[in-house]
């Protein structure tokens, strides 16, 4: 509030009024080194969850197992314990422990990666490796878009998240369809939908960290956003390497 009342805001000693100026400084300060933390805890729980995921993935792959189990029956469950684990997290983070929502995400990345080992026995080591930079790239900026601009991007998302289940939808319907030019379409709207998400999930959690910061909560918030933003990237990349990889 503005000293209007009083022509020498700035003097010091007796019968001064009191300035707000450097406590205000100091708090936004303070909030913008948090935010720093808050971020950088979140992308170094995302980046070395995705780094997680690969390793099993590449590993599983190349010992021969992920040939052997994607043949059988057991294959269903690799593949539906991500969403198993998505599931829990998410609705069930309210209850659960800091450390016990850690054990669970990490638990996804290895259940993410026996899962996408099948990747490995499909495309090309060259077209994997080139892909995921790409996509590393591409989350990169606009991640750093979503950060910085000043734009309200929640329209946006909302948005996305209609396609999102637009895209789920046409999916169910080409495993009966099996059309090759409908599969290149959801795989080019998947990866404008997931580009999209990234940048409005990365300003969704920095204003969050508002509302969090200095509660019991704050804690869960990095381990879910690290969630959010992990299938943000690995959806990207999936989408991508279906029409830009090399099929062995």
């Amino acid at each position: 509030m503005a000293n209007w009342n009083d022509p020498q805001p700035t003097r010091t000693g007796f019968g001064a009024s009191p300035s707000l100026n450097g406590d205000a400084l100091g708090a936004a300060v303070k909030f913008d080194a948090g935010l720093r933390r808050h971020m950088l805890s979140i992308y170094n729980y995302m980046a070395s969850g995705v780094l997680l995921s690969g390793i099993v993935a590449m590993l599983f792959a190349n010992s021969g197992m992920a040939a052997s189990v994607m043949a059988t029956p057991l294959r269903w469950l690799i593949m539906l314990a991500p969403l198993g684990f998505v599931f829990a997290m998410s609705f069930g983070a309210n209850r659960m422990q800091t450390g016990t929502l850690q054990v669970l995400f990490w638990s996804f990345c290895v259940a993410m990666g026996l899962s996408l080992s099948t990747i490995f026995l499909v495309f090309t080591g060259a077209s994997i490796a080139t892909t995921f930079f790409a996509t590393a790239g591409a989350f990169a900026g606009l991640s750093l878009v979503g950060y910085t601009t000043k734009k309200n991007l929640t329209g946006m998302g909302q948005f996305m998240t209609m396609g999102l289940i637009g895209i789920v939808i046409a999916m169910v319907i080409n495993i009966f369809l099996q059309s090759s030019g409908l599969q290149l379409a959801i795989s080019i709207l998947g990866v404008l939908i997931f580009a999209g998400l990234t940048a409005y999930d990365t300003q969704r959690l920095k204003e969050e960290h508002a509302y969090v910061q200095g509660t019991e909560f704050a804690g869960k918030a990095v381990v879910l956003g690290a969630l959010t933003l992990y299938l943000d990237f690995i959806n990207m990349f999936q989408f991508l390497l279906s029409f830009l990889g090399n099929r062995e």
